[in-house]
């Protein structure tokens, strides 16, 4: 069942104390209510650059995250706001709005630097706002992406020999889209006199220079994080929506009294993220939910509270440990629940419980394989096998017992009244034998024909038949009519036809021993099939989003090489033109006399 949301207003999910970072309980129970997939959208930027009021937008309100309206900053910590998605039904939008960053008030640029890195391990969208161009300033202020692998692991152990692959290419498979928002953008959008488009002008922005020296290294760094951390870009650019005196009232003008192209330029901003943004997924193709984003935030939290850096590995096997366990439960009511609807007890035979046991249990597993992920050593789906093995056995045992139990009571009504009439001595007289044969004959016959009574008709019936064999032997012994030799005769096939049916139930034993065992048997081989076909699925995935991240990286290598050649072809133009220049001969000068 799909979760309402209804929230009037933003609750801070991450407070920002002292410089201590500590969740809000009160936003993890909303998120822990949210069933449905999340898009998750994220803005950071200096303070007082107007970040709020695109949030506010992307909310559908005027007011709700808090714009300020001083030099100091308004947001402290990271803010959140769920929202049902405009375009993505049954989904759940999640705004992140955090603090300023820069703020002199604090002095402390590590804060600074997780506010940062969570915002970007919890989005599937991350929108940096500035205001002005993108010159060298606004890269110097961006450098908390250079510091990015400082601050964020994206596995619990990486290899030695393996950073380049850490910095890189393990990052790009879990990292959001990355939106530059320009914020009071005053030039004309041209390069070479032609006009050019926002993401065209970031890419030119984002330009490498070709040189060894540190000033083109401290050009370099921040541009080459960002096109190898975020391989899909986009840029928007917004004029000043009004008056600078007039800025204090944002909140409460309407679009009529703002700039109609920062109108424009707004919708568009709502519009790509409504549209573009992704839901947040972890790897393994694993989409988050309001639960799910919950675990990564505390996490994350704790890593950076006990002094650790935020792990992604670590962050989603800690999600499947309590997804995993929650998926055997899950599994097990599932169970329980069609055994309940199914099985009426006795079955009239073991095969028939146990043809009943095996579709419940597939469909238990099918259940546990679609809630589960990232079973390392498939420790839960053996802790299932282990449950549905003792559920197995407990419905044995309760089958068993209650045939017995309708056993006993159907031997009680049907053979007491021929005890009565033993008791009475009708038949201690001559001939008494014989009709007491028939009458236990007839009874025996009723009870054959008597359903529902299980697995434990004969087993019953011969332990009833063994507790009055002394009472057959007195009838017997005293019969005067049959003679000491038609009594031995008696006897024997008394016994005879005791063993014979001890024989009958030992067989019996062994069938219901072998069903047993080759049940056994079908449940590990459904375990091992379904397993199988997870680990298919997780491979295919796995490969897909290799492949993803190969093919982002191959395109931002050849933009890289393009960009060298382009500017090799330029150097090497610039030195022919120099030759060019210097072997030209000298102009002569007529001089006239």
């Amino acid at each position: 069942m799909e979760s309402e949301i209804n929230m009037t207003a933003p609750v801070c999910l991450i407070e920002n104390i002292n410089g201590r970072l500590m969740t809000n309980p009160e936003a993890l129970k909303i998120l822990s209510a949210i069933t449905q997939p999340v898009v998750v959208v994220a803005i950071v930027g200096l303070y007082r650059t107007g970040k709020s009021y695109l949030m506010n937008k992307l909310a559908g309100k005027k007011k709700g995250f808090s714009l300020g309206s001083t030099v100091q900053s308004h947001t402290k910590g990271i803010w959140m706001w769920c929202v049902s998605h405009p375009k993505k039904p049954d989904h759940i939008l999640v705004l992140l709005d955090t603090e300023g960053l820069g703020d002199v008030e604090k002095g402390d640029n590590q804060n600074d630097s997780w506010i940062f890195a969570l915002a970007i391990l919890l989005s599937s969208t991350f929108v940096y706002n500035s205001m002005g161009t993108i010159n060298q300033q606004a890269m110097d202020q961006l450098h908390y992406v250079t510091e990015l692998t400082d601050q964020i692991r994206s596995k619990s152990s990486p290899d030695e020999n393996d950073y380049e692959v850490e910095d890189s290419a393990d990052f790009v498979s879990f990292f959001p889209d990355f939106v530059w928002t320009l914020r009071d953008f005053s030039l004309d959008l041209e390069a070479n006199g032609k006009p050019i488009t926002a993401d065209e002008y970031l890419e030119h922005s984002l330009k490498l220079k070709q040189g060894t020296s540190q000033k083109d290294k401290n050009f370099n760094l921040p541009r080459l994080c960002i096109r190898k951390f975020f391989p899909k870009k986009k840029c928007f650019v917004f004029d000043r929506p009004v008056h600078r005196k007039k800025l204090t009232q944002l909140e409460k003008l309407h679009d009529e009294e703002l700039d109609p192209e920062f109108v424009r330029q707004v919708a568009d901003f709502c519009s790509y993220i409504f549209t573009s943004s992704k839901t947040k997924t972890l790897s393994g193709g694993i989409k988050v939910n309001g639960p799910r984003l919950e675990s990564l935030v505390l996490t994350y939290v704790s890593a950076i509270s006990s002094g650790d850096l935020p792990c992604m590995e670590n962050a989603v096997l800690a999600l499947a440990q309590i997804e995993n366990s929650a998926a055997v439960q899950k599994a097990i009511a599932h169970y329980d629940q069609q055994m309940g609807q199914k099985v009426q007890l006795p079955t009239e035979t073991l095969q028939e419980l146990l043809d009943l046991h095996r579709d419940s249990e597939r469909e238990a597993i099918e259940v546990f394989i679609r809630s589960s992920f990232k079973d390392v050593d498939h420790l839960f789906q053996k802790e299932l096998a282990t449950q549905l093995d003792k559920k197995r056995d407990d419905f044995c045992e309760q089958n068993r017992k209650a045939s017995s139990d309708r056993c006993s009571a159907l031997l009680q009504d049907i053979f007491s009244p021929l005890e009565e009439e033993v008791k009475a001595g009708i038949y201690s007289k001559p001939g008494g034998y014989r009709l007491f044969i028939q009458k236990l004959q007839d009874l025996k016959k009723k009870y054959h024909e008597e359903p529902n009574k299980g697995i434990q008709a004969e087993e019953m019936l011969q332990i009833y038949l063994k507790s009055k064999e002394s009472m057959t032997d007195a009838i017997l012994q005293t019969d005067q009519t049959l003679t000491a030799k038609e009594k031995d005769i008696e006897v024997e096939r008394v016994k005879a036809e005791s063993a014979q049916a001890s024989a009958k139930m030992l067989e019996e034993m062994q069938r219901k021993n072998e069903q047993m065992m080759e049940q056994k048997e079908r449940s590990y081989q459904e375990h091992v099939k379904q397993l199988t076909e997870k680990m298919e699925r997780d491979r295919a995935q796995l490969l897909q989003e290799q492949e993803r991240t190969l093919a982002l990286k191959l395109q931002e290598q050849e933009r890289l090489l393009k960009e060298g050649f382009e500017n090799e072809s330029r150097r090497m133009q610039n030195e022919i033109r120099n030759l060019q220049n210097a072997m030209r001969p000298p102009k002569r000068r007529c001089t006239i006399s």
